[in-house]
């Protein structure tokens, strides 16, 4: 067999313990019975149980970002590439639950330093939310009479707190709590407040503590 396709199968296996044990219930024994192979060719191939967590980490943490910059068309109307970038993210991770388990939780868990590797990939998604948002709120600005444009730091704001959002989401979707809406229904939701949300940003309708009533309507 290929080593390509043997790594493939362990580090397959690997997301599947790690995802139900955590890093440091897992053992490398039940890896390699998961995997079908030795656990001297798993030490062979890939070093150590925490070479072989990073790699789990890595390898589910570009599948996401993958699918969620493949299914941004560009040339699409803004609010059309938000869209399909939030639903790609909750569709990938409805589709592997195991893998947004390492990703989410027990990289968190272990800490240092494979929370840096999911901090780096939260940036990278921050900054492919960053452009839609921009792009999305100068495309409603200049339909909204007398739209005000996002500056930069709002929308770097934004962007945080949207993929805050869609991680919290996505981990009540794939959680154990019953029935639970599809990709497509979560997706809707947080479209719903971000898409809304964003119209009146650049409509100038903002809400204000100091205003008294909250909300400043525009112009």
């Amino acid at each position: 067999m290929p080593r390509e396709v043997r790594e493939r199968q362990m580090i397959d296996a690997a997301v599947r313990v790690f995802a139900r044990c955590g890093y440091s219930a897992a053992s490398m024994d039940e890896i390699a019975e998961l995997a079908g192979a030795s656990k001297p060719l798993i030490y062979l191939y890939l070093h150590s149980k925490e070479d072989l967590f990073g790699t789990c980490i890595r390898r589910e943490a570009e599948a996401l970002l993958g699918a969620v910059r493949s299914a941004v068309e560009p040339h699409a109307p803004a609010d059309r590439r938000l869209w399909d970038g939030l639903r790609a993210f909750f569709a990938h991770t409805a589709a592997h639950p195991e893998g947004w388990a390492v990703l989410s939780c027990r990289a968190r868990t272990h800490g240092e330093p494979f929370d840096r590797v999911v901090d780096e990939l939260r940036e990278e998604i921050v900054e492919v939310v960053v452009r839609l948002i921009e792009e999305a709120a100068q495309d409603a600005a200049g339909e909204a009479a007398g739209g005000v444009p996002l500056d930069g730091r709002e929308a770097v704001g934004l962007a945080h707190a949207l993929v805050g959002a869609a991680e919290s989401l996505a981990g009540w979707a794939n959680g154990p709590a019953g029935a639970v809406p599809s990709a497509k229904e979560t997706a809707e939701t947080l479209m719903n407040v971000a898409w809304v949300g964003l119209q009146n940003l650049v409509s100038g309708r903002r809400w204000e503590a100091a205003s008294g009533t909250g909300v400043v309507p525009p112009g």
